[in-house]
């Protein structure tokens, strides 16, 4: 599938549950991407509508308002308020911002549905679920607690133990409780309407549609393939809830739409509205219809399946909508060595960031998207943090404009000189030379990973830019060749000029707060992305503006901070262990036999589960020098979609064995634990697979 040029761009960027403020974490994820791609979009002269909204049903929301005492729509009301302010005073653009509690968003969803049930796309399903008799209503996942099978945690949730981290289904709970009332539910039929995926896996349509996963991120091919691989099942595209959008047909009284059904038409709605707002009615239809418009989700790894797989089908089966482009998925972003946890208050908070750091907002953009976890998890540290801000804002971006505007006042009174651009001596030429490729290179490679969504990559060949400037002063040392070649000393700051000029256009998407900083620094009116491939952005006799500090040091002080107040939380959330007997240790054995084990680092290309057995996990796994089949059973502790993509430990020279007529031909290094938890052991960083342990 060849690069397409779009009269239009639709991004969107996943719609947040309106029941908690916004963490670095949901920023790293997609937010901060999608504002990257739409800015760069925008400045190259791209037609694009960047939509987003809050996702205000579904259970989380009246959990928190059973926590809070208080109704649900008072608790979408309060926390859209505080996630809409704080992705405005953080930069984020969204062209619209819509909610899914509005009655555009109702209607939407309602008419949604009622296409599919009346083409017969649903299949009507009686199935059993727990019902809570003293609260009168039936119980979503959440609202059961029990005890965990697994770790015997007693406050483990009907979709997931907390305390081990296992996935359950309510029914694995011991003891299952309501947490309305408390009662012990039972079992009772219900009918729901679901939407029979693996019948639309098989058509025509969706084959067509999956063939653009190829040109898609690995993550996400690898998710999408693994579940395509097992099989889709029918989903339920209603639930018994008092709280969402009612489904909009007879004998469905009590229900509402699935929340994974409702909120990716939220992009729909927000788009009518925003469409409103323009004061046309119809117009949305432009960027949802018509197949010049390009489609492209931006969201976090839970939510591929659901914008890959299940909103496409929706809007494939409902007939009438473009299918999305692109799903540039991330990652996980973890905190100072542990999961990101709402629950835990585990986070940096967007909000109390921009309380702490006011007017710093370019900071933590440029450190999320340094480590964006763009194909794997990364780690955000305090002490990572000022280290980028010190080190590369500060010393290489920040150092060269600052030097080249206070040289150019200090020299020729903040008015750009004439320049013949024709330096004295062979040296000179030299450095000039140099740096001329390597800035033409540098923009090259940052708009190539732009177009690309590598928005990491592209970053660092933006810094790479002003790399390229410092060394050049270094080289050719103006401050010194004034007393000598004053007329070389010309060229140079002209020079370094165009090059704080293509760093000042370069910045928009990254750094829209130091970008406009810097316009007002160089006097610039235009920051058109063209201005890249000019020679020469600041003509002679140009006057500047007054030179300004980009940047200031992120201190110490700073820093222990946050650090103490992290150490605070983990002490608020610290629970004494249980105190597990120590497994005693096997005989000693020789060197000698130890080192008959040839441990190699492999690289997992494809997972999936082994049929009619619940622990087992076929792994095609990369040597480097071959590939293997192995099978592990892990899969009570992994999904397949999680371990692609991951290094793992092989003993690669065990004797192959026949596994429910599988033939393994390895065994992968794992560490357990007394608490239900397994853990892959492998390197810590990327290494060549096929690479000895020794």
């Amino acid at each position: 599938m060849s690069k397409k040029d779009y009269k239009r761009y639709l991004v969107t960027a996943a719609l947040p549950y309106a029941n908690g403020p916004v963490h670095i974490g949901h920023l790293a994820g997609c937010y901060l991407p999608a504002d990257v791609y739409v800015r760069y979009l925008r400045a190259t002269g791209k037609d694009v509508l960047f939509i987003c909204g809050s996702d205000e049903h579904g259970v989380p929301i009246t959990i928190k308002a059973k926590k809070e005492g208080i109704t649900p729509q008072q608790v979408v009301d309060k926390y859209d308020g505080i996630m809409k302010n704080a992705f405005k005073d953080f930069g984020i653009d969204f062209s619209y911002y819509g909610r899914t509690s509005s009655e555009t968003h109702k209607k939407t969803a309602q008419d949604f549905f009622r296409n599919l049930y009346d083409k017969g796309v649903f299949k009507e399903e009686i199935t059993q679920q727990y019902y809570d008799e003293e609260a009168k209503q039936f119980l979503a996942d959440r609202y059961i607690t029990g005890t965990c099978p697994r770790c015997g945690n007693p406050g483990a949730y009907g979709d997931q133990c907390e305390k081990c981290g296992t996935a359950l289904s309510p029914t694995d709970l011991i003891n299952p409780k309501s947490a309305l009332s408390g009662a012990v539910p039972v079992l009772r039929e219900t009918k729901n309407w679901f939407l029979p995926m693996g019948d639309i896996q098989q058509s025509d349509m969706f084959k067509e549609y999956i063939k653009r996963f190829e040109f898609w991120k690995s993550n996400i091919k690898g998710q999408c393939n693994s579940w395509l691989t097992e099989g889709l099942q029918s989903r339920a595209m209603t639930r018994d809830l008092d709280w969402g959008v009612p489904v909009p047909i007879e004998g469905a009284d009590g229900k509402v739409l699935y929340v994974w059904f409702d909120a990716p038409i939220g992009y729909i709605s927000a788009t009518k509205e925003a469409m409103l707002a323009r004061g046309s009615s119809t117009s949305w239809q432009d960027w949802w219809k018509d197949e010049e418009t390009s489609l492209i989700h931006f969201i976090g790894k839970d939510n591929i399946v659901f914008h890959a797989i299940i909103f496409p089908m929706m809007l494939m089966t409902h007939g009438e909508f473009i299918l999305p482009s692109n799903v540039p998925a991330n990652e996980f972003l973890n905190l100072e060595g542990d999961k990101i946890s709402t629950s835990r208050n585990w986070a940096v908070w967007l909000h109390e960031y921009l309380i702490d750091f006011a007017d710093r907002q370019d900071e933590l953009r440029y450190v999320l998207t340094s480590i964006a976890p763009e194909t794997k998890d990364s780690e955000f540290t305090w002490k990572d943090y000022q280290t980028r801000v010190n080190s590369e804002l500060v010393s290489i971006f920040g150092n060269f404009v600052n030097r080249v505007l206070v040289l150019c006042d200090k020299y020729y009174q903040g008015i750009v000189p004439v320049s013949n651009g024709v330096l004295s001596d062979d040296k000179l030429q030299a450095a000039q030379a140099v740096c001329f490729k390597q800035v033409k290179e540098s923009i090259a490679n940052l708009e190539a990973n732009l177009e690309s969504i590598k928005l990491r990559d592209a970053q660092a060949e933006f810094i790479n830019i002003a790399r390229a400037g410092n060394k050049y002063l270094a080289d050719t040392e103006p401050w010194k060749l004034i007393k000598t070649d004053a007329e070389s000393v010309q060229v140079i700051l002209v020079d370094a000029l165009q090059i704080c000029a293509k760093l000042c256009v370069a910045a928009q998407p990254f750094l829209p707060h130091t970008a406009q900083k810097l316009a007002a620094m160089l006097n610039l009116q235009s920051l058109s992305w063209n201005l890249l491939q000019e020679n020469v952005i600041i003509t002679a006799m140009h006057a500047l503006g007054k030179a300004e500090i980009l940047y200031k040091q992120v201190e110490d002080e700073d820093i222990n901070k946050q650090l103490q107040r992290l150490e605070d939380i983990k002490k608020a959330n610290s629970v004494q262990p249980v105190v597990s007997a120590v497994n005693e240790l096997k005989p000693h054995i020789s060197y000698e036999d130890f080192d008959k084990l040839d441990l190699r680092v492999g690289k997992v290309i494809a997972a999936v589960k082994v049929p009619k057995a619940d622990k087992l996990l076929n792994l095609t796994v990369d040597l480097g020098f071959e590939q293997r089949t192995i099978l592990s059973g892990i899969a009570e502790y992994y999904q397949p979609e999680e371990l692609l993509g991951k290094l793992v430990t092989v003993v690669a020279n065990l004797a192959p064995r026949k596994i429910r007529g599988i033939e393994s031909q390895g065994m992968l290094l794992m560490a357990g634990n007394d608490f239900g938890k397994l853990y892959s052991v492998g390197p810590e960083q990327d290494i060549e697979p096929g690479s000895i342990v020794k």
